[in-house]
Parts: structure tokens; C-alpha cells; sequence
């Protein structure tokens, strides 16, 4: 997957059917799935070499899984969910190495054909798409945004908080300015997942803002929280099997992403944040070499675990920067679990500038009730030229060029730059999840994704290309604000 930057009663009843609806959903069970996958082959969707994602039903034995593995001398690579450890009532989820001399495809029939199987499909890999700034004012160096948001806002540092009302104005911004100058409340108590590169968590601008495991705070080599992972104090480390959530200068995109988020206010540091008193776990699965699928599923449900185990942790969304996969099942499984837990999941449209309704592109179009899929627009309110789009599968625009955030420089000191993609609209709405999730702390995860939406402006340029034609727009999270209850 490739990362986008360019990655009382009736309330009772209420609640009741709306988390019904929410969690009643089944990620893609149908009899098409191989068809998907091999269609997502033939396009050339990357994916690692002989390797396989197998997965078996609930009934099947050791012995069955030994066989059907035998059918394609396969040995496991990695155990992505073990059926003991599953709350969805599934069988073990596998990958595996196939034996040389065989096609994918080949080796994909003949383990389908086992009674234990319930699906088999590749481990698709994901990279991150930059692209470059259209006309890059090339201050990354010299910007002084303020960090504080009492107005005169530099146009060119933080574009993408501004509004029609503020000083300067923008009408296709994000509104957060206006929200947050009005006396808008981002609560530290909200948690956002970053799914994506590492995260610089010594940033000054985002030190403060990133989550501290309370029930493995210590280095001390073990595993406090029984978790099964050692020391995951500020999250994981997906890649590398490790506690170490940032390596240095190449985890930019991820600290990027992030500062959009959170960053700081009030620090006399760099800008700020859409929701910037936010807490940060990072859940870094994409290295040099991007990511995988059986490394994204883990860190989503990795997330997703923290908070089935910990309630009184709000973590509310995950950002998904990230994109270009071919369908997975697992995949979305993944996905609507965390729907299942009240885990809203905003992920980048993707920057190849194709129409998703007619060329989905995975995970961004996966069709699941606890998705938001962003695309990008620049700071004239068009579509970014890079961006994805799609009339059904993209739900809202953001800003998403030329947008000004924390990141590590080449020498691994803090710093300040500007991306561009659907990466950098992606945390706009992400950090919008926060922020509404903060004035409304009973909302629902689907009351949440509503109010989003609802809230939207209409933006002529997007008719067409996006939902509805919606703009992102925080201007009416202000105070005394109706929330449900």
C-alpha cells in the first residue's frame, strides 16, 4: 500500500440501531473474492514474492492447516491472528512461503481448493506516494506560522486551517481556525492511531501530544501489559518487530501526517494542529521498502486491541496515508473490527489522479461504514491533480498541497516542510474526528463520520468528482454546538 502525501428511551434506541448498523458488516465475504484478487494480479498490484495470506475457517485443526499447506510445500512466514486470540469468531489468519517452481496464481487455486480454506490471496506491499508541490513557495525554511490561533495567519504556511472569515481568509481551508479562535476545545483525552511511517516523538511541536503506554510505561524487557509486545510504550513498530516507533530522518511522512493532526499550540514552536492537544500512538508499518499487508492488518488491530482492552482509552480514528493495494480481504476484516470497536478509519483517495469508481484501489475503496476516504484539493479549491476521486467512493475533500507540518531534517533534528498528496488531506480530517470527538465526547463512531460530513461545505469545483461535492469545513464546531446525546 503506498502512502499518499502529494497517504432516555429513544436515545437508548437510537444509539442502539446506530451501533447495530455500524458493526452489522461483513468485510467482503463473497464468492467473487478470487476473482478481485486475480483481476488486482493481472494490473500488476505489487505484491511480495511466493508469499501468501491464508485464511483458514473457524473449524479447521493443526492437522488441516499442515495440509493444506503441504498442497504448495508452504512453511509460515508470520502468524497475523491466531483464532485463540480473535474476538470476529475466525480461524487462524497465515502467511506462508510457497515452494519454488510455482505461480502464485497456481499455488493460490490449490489451496483454495482445501475444505479448511477460507480464503487465500498475496501479501500485497505498499509505498507511500509523494509528489511534488505545484508551485512550492520553497519557504520551508523561512515560514513563521504562529502557534497560536488568534489570527494572522500567514496564507502560505498554514493554508489549510483558514476559512472565508479568517484573517487571512481562505474559503477552501479547513475552518479549523475559525473553530478553534471561537473557543473550540481539542480534549487530551481523545486518542488518534497514526497508521503509517514512525513518528517523531521528541518533535517539540509533538512530544507532548504522543501517547505513553500507562500499562507498560517503563523500558524494563517485559511484557507489562500482556499484550504480547515488549515495551510498547508509545506504540510499535510493525517493520522492524520492535518498540522502536521512530529511526530517524526517513520517518518524515509519518511525523508529517502527525503534526497535521496534533502539533502543538501555544509552544512558540512551528503551527499548529486541527485538534493539537490530541494523543498520537504510532503504528508504524511502512519502512524503506513501504509495507505489507499482513503488517497492516497487524497494526490495525493492534489498535483496535488497546482500546477492546482498555474502554477508558478514546482512541477514536486511525490516519491512513497510505494506499495502491490490491483487495484484501484480511485487509478489510481488519477494518471492520475496528468499526466493531468504535474505530473510525480515514484513509488517503490516493494520488493517481484515476476515478475510484471505475478503478478501485485498495484500501481506499473498500465500501465499510466506519471509512472516510479523503481526497485532495489545493488552495484554489480544485481537485490536487494528483488526487484520486470518485463521486461514490470519495466521501469528502481537504486540503492537500503545499500543506506546512512537523518532520525530522536530514540530520534528524526537528524541523518544519511543506508535502503535498492525499497523505496531507488524509490528517485534516483525521485531526476534524478528534476535534469533533472532543466538543462531543457521547458521539458515536457513526455519529462522529455523520457530523463530518454534515458539516461540509459544498464545493462546485467537486461536483462530480466527490460526494456530494464536499469541502471539509470545522467552522461550526464551536462552542454550545448541538451534540448528541
Amino acid at each position: 500500500m503506498s502512502l499518499h502525501r502529494v497517504s432516555a428511551s429513544a436515545c437508548i434506541t437510537a444509539a442502539l440501531t446506530s451501533f447495530l448498523a455500524f458493526s452489522a458488516q461483513t468485510a467482503f465475504a463473497q464468492p467473487r473474492h478470487g476473482e478481485r484478487v486475480r483481476d488486482d494480479l493481472d494490473r500488476g498490484r505489487s505484491h511480495r514474492p511466493a508469499e501468501l495470506i491464508i485464511q483458514f475457517k473457524a473449524t479447521a485443526s493443526e492437522a488441516d492447516i499442515r495440509r493444506a499447506m503441504s498442497r504448495v510445500q508452504g512453511t509460515v512466514s508470520e502468524e497475523v491472528a491466531r483464532k485463540s486470540n480473535r474476538r470476529d469468531r475466525k480461524g487462524d489468519l497465515l502467511s506462508i512461503r510457497t515452494g519454488q517452481g510455482r505461480s502464485l496464481k497456481d499455488a493460490m487455486t490449490q489451496i483454495e481448493a482445501d475444505d479448511a480454506v477460507e480464503f487465500v490471496e498475496p501479501n500485497w506491499t505498499y509505498t507511500h506516494q509523494q509528489v511534488a508541490n505545484p508551485n512550492d513557495p520553497a519557504m520551508a525554511g523561512t515560514c513563521r506560522a504562529p502557534d497560536a490561533y488568534n489570527g494572522n495567519v500567514p496564507s502560505h504556511c498554514l493554508w489549510g486551517v483558514l476559512s472565508a472569515t479568517t484573517s487571512p481568509s481562505n474559503a477552501y481551508g479547513s475552518g479549523a481556525l475559525a473553530a478553534l479562535g471561537a473557543g473550540a476545545q481539542c480534549s487530551s483525552a481523545v486518542h488518534v492511531g497514526v497508521i503509517d511511517e514512525g513518528v517523531m516523538i521528541s518533535h517539540p511541536d509533538l512530544s507532548t501530544n504522543i501517547w505513553v503506554n500507562s500499562r507498560d510505561g517503563t523500558v524494563d524487557r517485559r511484557d507489562n501489559d500482556g499484550n504480547g509486545l515488549i515495551d510498547d510504550i508509545n506504540g510499535w513498530n510493525f517493520d522492524g518487530r520492535n518498540r522502536t516507533v521512530y529511526g530517524g530522518s526517513f520517518d518524515d511522512h509519518g511525523s508529517h501526517v502527525a503534526g497535521t493532526i496534533a502539533a502543538r499550540a501555544n509552544n512558540a514552536a512551528g503551527g499548529f494542529g486541527i485538534c493539537p492537544n490530541a494523543k498520537i500512538i504510532s503504528a508504524k508499518f511502512l519502512g524503506l521498502l513501504g509495507g505489507s499487508t499482513t503488517n497492516a492488518i497487524a497494526a490495525i488491530n493492534y489498535i483496535t486491541k488497546l482500546k477492546v482492552d482498555n474502554p477508558t482509552l478514546r482512541i477514536v480514528a486511525t490516519n491512513n496515508s497510505w494506499g495502491g493495494g490490491g483487495f484484501s480481504q484480511g485487509l478489510a476484516d481488519a477494518i471492520a473490527n475496528a468499526g466493531n470497536a468504535g474505530i473510525l478509519f480515514v484513509v488517503a483517495a490516493g494520488n493517481s489522479n484515476v476515478n475510484l469508481d471505475a478503478a478501485p484501489s485498495y484500501p481506499a475503496s473498500y465500501n465499510l461504514p466506519n471509512m472516510i476516504t479523503v481526497a485532495a484539493i489545493n488552495s484554489a479549491g480544485s481537485r490536487a491533480s494528483f488526487s484520486n476521486y470518485g463521486a461514490n467512493s470519495v466521501h469528502i475533500a481537504a486540503p492537500g498541497t503545499n500543506i506546512y507540518s512537523t518532520v525530522p531534517n536530514s540530520r534528524g533534528q526537528a524541523a518544519y516542510s511543506y508535502y503535498a498528496g492525499t497523505s496531507m488531506a488524509t490528517p485534516h480530517v483525521t485531526g476534524a474526528v478528534a476535534l469533533y470527538a472532543s466538543m462531543c465526547p457521547n458521539a458515536t463512531a457513526p455519529q462522529i463520520k455523520n457530523a463530518i460530513l454534515s458539516a461540509a461545505k459544498v464545493n462546485g469545483n467537486l461536483t462530480g468528482l466527490v460526494q456530494n461535492a464536499r469541502q471539509l469545513d470545522l467552522s461550526s464546531f464551536v462552542p454550545g454546538m448541538v451534540c448528541p446525546q
